[in-house]
Order: C-alpha cells, then sequence, then structure tokens
C-alpha cells in the first residue's frame, strides 16, 4: 500500500533537461568560412566552377585547327608587317632589286627580329609564287596562325580563378575587326575571341596588324558551327549576349557584364544572324544620342568589354 501510495502521489521526480542545447544555443559559430566556401558568393561561384571544370572538363577534340600560309606582297606591306610584329618565316627578294629606302628597312628589321629565313629569288619564281601580283620585289610568307579550341577559352579563365570574359564574332568578315577586337579583349582583361571556321574573318596578317602585337597573347578560337559553341558555353554558366541595335537591354543596366558572359558582336551591316540572336540570353543595345545607326564590330567590342570590365573591377 506504502508503494502504491508513492505512485499516486503528487510529487515530482527529476525533470528531463535540455541536454545542453540551450548552452551551445548561446556559443558562437566559429570563425566566419573563407569566401569560397561562403554560399552564393561570387568566389564560391567561381571555385566551385573551376572544380567541375578540373572533374568533369574532357580533353578539348583537337585544337581549332590551323590557318593557311599567306604571302605579303609589296614593300611597303612587307615592311608595315614586320614592323607590327607579324609572325613571318621568310622574307623572298628578289634578285638583283633595287636597294632602296624600303627595302633596307625591310632586310634590317629581319635581321633585328631574328629567327626569319632571307630568301633570294629570281623574278618569274617571285612572279609564280604570288600569282602574278605585283610584288615590287619582295615577298613576306606568313605561317598558318594556330587557332585555339573554343573550350580553352573558358578553361584559362577558371584556371585563374577568374569569371570568363570572352568575345565572338557572327559574320564579321573583315579582318581589321577582328584584329581590334583582340586588342580590345586584350586592353580589358578578357580571355579570348571565337570565329567561326566559314564566312568569316581568320588571323591574316591585316589582322595582326590590327591587333597591334596583342594577338601574341590573346588566343583566337574557331569552331565549325557558332551556335553550338555558344550553347556549350551556356551548359558552363556563362551568359551569352548579343549586341543588337534593338535590344531590351542597355548595357549599363545589364548585370549578367559582371559575371562569366561571352559577348557576341554581329557584322555592322546585318548584326547578328538569326540563329545566333535565338541563341542569346540577353540583347542589349548601345545608347548612341549622336544618332548613328551602327558601330563597326572592333568598336563595339571594345565599348561592351569596357562597360564589362568596370563591374568587374
Amino acid at each position: 500500500m506504502a508503494a502504491n501510495n508513492r505512485r499516486m502521489s503528487g510529487k515530482k521526480g527529476a525533470q528531463v533537461g535540455s541536454g545542453g542545447q540551450r548552452r551551445r544555443g548561446l556559443e558562437g559559430k566559429g570563425p566566419t568560412p573563407p569566401a569560397e566556401a561562403r554560399k552564393g558568393h561570387k568566389k564560391n561561384r567561381i571555385a566551385n566552377a573551376k572544380a567541375k571544370q578540373t572533374v568533369r572538363r574532357p580533353a578539348p577534340r583537337g585544337r581549332g585547327g590551323k590557318g593557311t600560309s599567306e604571302m605579303v606582297v609589296g614593300r611597303n606591306p612587307v615592311v608595315e608587317a614586320l614592323r607590327e610584329g607579324v609572325p613571318a618565316v621568310t622574307l623572298y627578294v628578289q634578285q638583283f632589286i633595287d636597294n632602296d629606302e624600303r627595302v633596307r628597312e625591310a632586310l634590317q628589321l629581319v635581321a633585328d627580329r631574328g629567327g626569319v629565313h632571307l630568301m633570294e629569288a629570281p623574278r618569274p619564281e617571285l612572279d609564280r609564287m604570288t600569282n602574278g601580283l605585283n610584288h615590287q620585289g619582295l615577298v613576306l610568307q606568313v605561317p598558318p596562325y594556330e587557332y585555339a579550341h573554343p573550350e580553352e577559352l573558358a578553361n584559362a579563365a577558371y584556371d585563374e580563378g577568374q569569371d570568363p570574359l570572352i568575345v565572338a564574332l557572327d559574320g564579321v568578315t573583315d579582318p581589321r575587326n577582328l584584329g581590334a577586337a583582340v586588342r580590345s579583349v586584350s586592353a580589358f582583361g578578357g580571355h579570348g575571341v571565337l570565329v567561326p571556321e566559314r564566312r568569316a574573318a581568320g588571323m591574316t596578317a591585316g589582322a595582326w596588324k590590327s591587333s597591334a602585337g596583342t594577338a601574341a597573347r590573346t588566343p583566337v578560337a574557331r569552331c565549325t558551327n557558332l551556335t553550338r559553341a555558344l550553347e556549350a558555353y551556356k551548359k558552363q554558366g556563362i551568359a551569352v549576349v548579343g549586341l543588337a541595335a534593338d535590344g531590351e537591354h542597355e548595357i549599363g543596366d545589364l548585370e549578367a557584364l559582371g559575371g562569366p558572359v561571352v559577348i557576341v558582336v554581329g557584322s555592322e551591316g546585318k548584326g547578328l544572324s538569326r540563329l545566333v540572336g535565338e541563341t542569346c540570353d540577353y540583347r542589349v543595345r548601345i545608347p548612341m544620342p549622336g544618332g548613328a545607326e551602327s558601330l563597326n564590330a572592333g568598336v563595339a567590342a571594345g565599348i561592351v568589354l569596357y562597360e564589362a570590365a568596370r563591374r568587374r573591377a
């Protein structure tokens, strides 16, 4: 009976404690993790993208290929190419040529540079090599350009811990615009230029000259299909921004320019092709209060690259 009274008594027994939860709740959470480990931080996004590239990056399916060998013909063009540092294999000089100031400068530039073969050839041989063009006794052989693979441009950015900044040219056929785009990419910290294999300018001597030497350190990649190359960039989380006179956004308002981005520039006359335009995530316009209808590709690329660089600073 006494035991039963104890069971029915109102006396409370030991209370269940919090198990230390309240005490732990008052404790600090430790030091703030580094930016690379904080979800949502820009450096965390770059680190994750770089890790994915390291683990899942396929070996590029061959490089972008080589261009064709090119001949620069004529005394003034040859001298200008040598002044601008255009790569060269051989300088052909006509036998018994009139030794004027331009010929002497070309010979001196080759001697100063080193690594360029100097060959003397009879006039008929130079005529055959140049298909009868007016070579004026000087012919400079430019080696084929070694194009990068499109994947290499993005990979180079991730390897440096940076968001990719790439310019793609759609239907731009003037080598001088290609050279100007290369120069702008180099000036604003970009990672390369992408061009289609067909119906587009390649890295000729004219493009080299327009790049003012920056083509030696800024890669140009070539692809067989620009739309597919842009789709591949999008799968990596890179935004594709196309320039269009009727674009929905102004460049100053587009925050995507501060992250991983490919800037697509069309030809001055036709702009972006239909398929490329449909592939773009954003279409942006450059405000032109002066009333000009369009800008050439090199100038347009430079303006947007400046805005992208400003946002990344």
